[in-house]
């Protein structure tokens, strides 16, 4: 079922602005030297570092410029990345809706839709046809999840199995460590061998604050919107923990500042 209902439009010359931080042969080329796939790390915040009003609420915060730019760096990748809280709380829809995409106009059916990955260690995701991911993978308009879980696979309910395998979905298992969390090496080391050579992290601010203060040097471009507003206090942070608190901060490099609508966008890179 294809449908431009609800598409969105990204101009050329605003895509040209960023493409040197999102996958390109030479990227992923590089990325494949390591047996990793090309890692951006994307998110909108508030001038207060904040990414939500609270924890377990959705906040909107980027204008609509700056969201059709979002579904832009998700037609570039192969598969976008979020934590089971995002999952849980925003009942995100996890496609691409830009004018062209598999879904939205293009000739092939899924053509350039990501697919969805959900990290979710202790199988908390209580998942069904309910869920907007499921709507868009029954009319053609979305990929269904792959969702990494430490749950042996004997421990995962067979309706869960059964409903993910029917829409197209899957779960990948991987051990976690003593504090029951996957290392980032390992997530997208399986990734890369499930033949995904591009993923786009968005959040939510667990998964980011992690990412940025274990493994940044996995990372290959971060794009990170400010949005002119305040949250205020009791809002959920972006704000990584030091490897090393006698340690420099962390800087980009390459950095350009691109205005979008009345948010403005930071793309960079960082320094190892």
């Amino acid at each position: 079922m294809s449908s431009t209902r609800d598409a969105l439009s990204f101009p050329d010359f605003e895509r040209a602005q960023m493409d040197e931080y999102l996958p390109s042969k030479t990227s992923i080329a590089a990325a494949h030297s390591r047996s990793l796939p090309h890692t951006t790390l994307t998110y909108a915040t508030s001038m207060d570092s904040q990414v939500t009003l609270s924890p377990g609420v959705g906040s909107p915060i980027s204008g609509p410029a700056s969201k059709a730019m979002t579904h832009y760096l998700r037609s570039k990748h192969d598969a976008i990345l979020i934590g089971v809280n995002t999952a849980i709380t925003d009942n995100p829809s996890l496609n691409c809706r830009l004018k062209g995409v598999g879904g939205y106009g293009g000739e092939n059916s899924l053509d350039g839709q990501p697919r969805p990955i959900i990290i979710d260690p202790r199988g908390r995701w209580d998942f069904g046809e309910e869920n907007k991911i499921f709507g868009l993978v029954r009319d053609g308009r979305g990929k269904a999840p792959w969702i990494i879980t430490a749950d042996r696979e004997n421990e995962v309910s067979w309706q869960k199995r059964d409903f993910l395998n029917a829409v197209g979905g899957k779960f990948i298992f991987l051990s976690p460590s003593q504090a029951g969390k996957f290392s980032w090496d390992h997530i997208l080391r399986a990734l890369w061998e499930e033949g995904i050579e591009s993923v786009m992290i968005e959040g939510g601010a667990g998964i980011i604050n992690g990412m940025l203060a274990e493994s940044r040097r996995l990372v290959d471009g971060i794009i990170v919107t400010i949005a002119p507003v305040w949250l205020g206090k009791g809002g959920v942070l972006v704000t990584p923990d030091r490897e090393n608190q006698e340690k420099e901060a962390v800087r980009l490099r390459e950095v350009k500042w691109i205005p979008l609508g009345q948010d403005v966008v930071c793309c960079g890179k960082v320094i190892q």
